[in-house]
């Protein structure tokens, strides 16, 4: 026997409780005759059994008054057991009313007694229709969400007012987002990128095209360090008009950190170098950024202390907030608490209007205060407090200010050498010294020199107008040699210096600064002999203390740089030693 599929037709099957003997055969007889398979139920019990067990039903048909119960009973267990098939309750007597209550519990219409043939099979017609294109709609719900949670990258749905319509389950990992978040601004929920994807999002739908973010450095709850990729894309309907955005969110963590492992970063934020010195650097300003630690950065004058503070800022979740820099060096006592704390109005002689401070002024981001060893005992004593209490008063006033700011310090100087002699208050050095960041001096990083020279050439060409190809081999040589005291900051000095007189190409020793010329002619006048002799006694004196530099430094009465910075020259190796 051979089955034709394409004559084979399942007919529809609709079920009929009504407690009317009469009624029942009507619809059986309408609905039969219309090619419809029919199951009838004569009381409350039998429709509901025949609902709960299982049975598909295309189409129900349910009077509102039931032997041994309501209809708008058994439309409710059909609702809240999430049964999709269109319900249309039969009436006796049709009102308002009863229109609206069986509507709102979800009945797609009512049909009154008696029956007509020709709005029976018209209401039952439409109601098939209706259930073919709520299934239609389920199943491309279900292959969409069944898409959605396969997919490992975040991806969240907003309408055009940015309410979020849809998120998958990837979003809660990535994105911190769940289901319970739909129908939120997602403005008020998404927080961990300081508003970034926000920004994506609502570009996107304004610009009408997509927009991409490339390696976003997000912050979650935990503060993990978190990169992510965001690419977003308008919805536009028919006519072009944007009725919201998808975003798909990549995490790159994982691709970042690999990175950063196999290769030797060369820069981070503005800072230049890729020496051991600089990525152990780099790596703590990474570890610190999210932190609300005190940060004490120390080093030699020209290393780039206020580099690193900006770094600190602006890799962490308060770069959207303010940074604030204060210089403590360059104003006397009274005007340093002014310009720290503000002032009221009359607080003293010219304060003739209210004036807000530093601190206020860096509320929800950071404070940097340079040059922290040169403030008086009067301002450690208010920067203590607002250490402690994380708020002050202005000069002049009673009234306190709260505050929310992240505190970043620096100095070229031994803070506990002013401990101890008693300049600098011990309490206030321990608050400040919870984290310490030394950053190296020049000489201590010797192989960044050529990055940093390259860096400056190409930073000078710009501002120069100029097009310098780099410096000559004597000139690197003498960079490679000279010891430094401005550290960087004396580099970009000198390179500055020789980009105004150099009209060629290439920067020679005649375009330097007068220092290297004398430093140049230092080596070359050196006897021989003399150089000799330095060499044995270094030599001597490291064996004498077991290679130990801080010791043979102490011996040799020379600071402890010194001593490595004439091994290097003088290339005094280990064996050697």
């Amino acid at each position: 026997m051979v089955i034709n599929m394409n004559t084979l037709k399942i007919k529809p099957n609709v079920l009929v409780a009504d407690d009317e003997e009469g009624i029942r055969f009507t619809f059986d007889r309408f609905l039969s005759n219309g090619g419809y398979q029919v199951t009838s139920a004569k009381n409350f019990e039998e429709a509901l059994g025949h609902i709960t067990n299982g049975s598909d039903f295309d189409v129900i048909f349910v009077d509102i008054i039931l032997d041994g119960g309501s209809g708008i009973d058994i439309l409710k267990e059909i609702r809240d057991k999430g049964i999709k098939s269109p319900v249309i309750m039969i009436t006796g007597y049709p009102n308002i009313e009863t229109a609206s209550e069986a509507v709102r519990l979800g009945a797609f219409d009512y049909i009154p007694k008696p029956v007509q043939k020709e709005t029976l099979m018209h209401v039952t017609s439409m109601a098939l229709q209706y259930k073919k294109l709520n299934d239609e709609k389920e199943k491309y719900r279900a292959n969409i969400e069944a898409i959605y949670r396969n997919i490992k990258d975040a991806i969240v749905m907003v309408d055009s007012g940015l309410s979020v319509l849809e998120v998958n389950d990837a979003a809660s990992n990535i994105c911190g987002l769940n289901r319970k978040d739909i129908g939120k601004h997602f403005g008020f929920i998404e927080k961990h990128c300081n508003g970034k994807c926000l920004e994506a999002v609502s570009a996107a739908i304004s610009k009408k095209a997509p927009v991409e973010v490339y390696r976003l450095e997000c912050h979650p709850k935990d503060n993990a360090r978190q990169v992510v990729s965001v690419a977003t894309s308008p919805l536009l309907n028919t006519q072009g008009i944007p009725y919201g955005a998808i975003m798909v969110v990549r995490d790159d963590t994982r691709i970042s950190n690999l990175e950063i492992d196999l290769k030797e970063r060369q820069q981070f934020h503005n800072l230049i170098g890729k020496s051991e010195k600089m990525q152990e650097v780099y790596s703590l300003i990474e570890m610190l950024a999210d932190t609300h630690t005190t940060v004490l950065i120390t080093g030699e004058s020209g290393t780039g202390k206020e580099l690193v503070a900006e770094a600190l800022h602006y890799r962490s979740n308060r770069s959207s907030g303010p940074l604030v820099k204060v210089n403590c060096s360059a104003l006397a006592e009274n005007l340093l608490e002014s310009e720290l704390f503000g002032h009221v109005r009359g607080a003293f002689t010219g304060a003739i209007k209210d004036k807000i401070g530093r601190f206020e002024k860096a509320n929800g981001g950071t404070i940097f205060l340079d040059e922290i060893g040169d403030i008086s005992p009067r301002i450690q004593v208010g920067l203590l407090r607002v250490l402690q209490e994380k708020e002050f008063e202005r000069v002049g006033d009673s009234t306190m200010v709260k505050i929310d700011v992240r505190v970043v310090t620096a100095t070229n100087q031994d803070l506990y050498k002013k401990v101890r002699a008693g300049v600098f208050r011990e309490d206030l050095y321990y608050r400040l010294h919870v984290i310490n960041l030394n950053i190296p001096s020049l000489g201590e990083r010797r192989e960044d020199i050529p990055l940093l020279v390259e860096h400056f050439i190409n930073k000078f060409n710009r501002g120069f107008n100029k097009d310098i190809k780099g410096v000559s081999d004597d000139v690197q040589k003498i960079f490679m040699e000279y010891p430094w005291p401005g550290n960087v900051r004396e580099l970009e000095h000198a390179l500055e210096h020789a980009f105004i007189l150099c009209r060629q190409p290439v920067i020679t020793i005649d375009h330097l600064p007068k220092e290297f010329k004398l430093f140049v002619k230092g080596k070359e006048d050196l006897p021989a002999e003399e150089e000799s002799t330095e060499i044995e006694k270094i030599r001597q004196v490291l064996k004498k203390t077991s290679g130990n530099k801080a010791e043979a430094a102490r011996l040799l009465g020379v600071s402890r740089r010194t001593l490595y910075r004439k091994i290097e020259d003088y290339k005094i190796t280990m064996e050697e030693k």
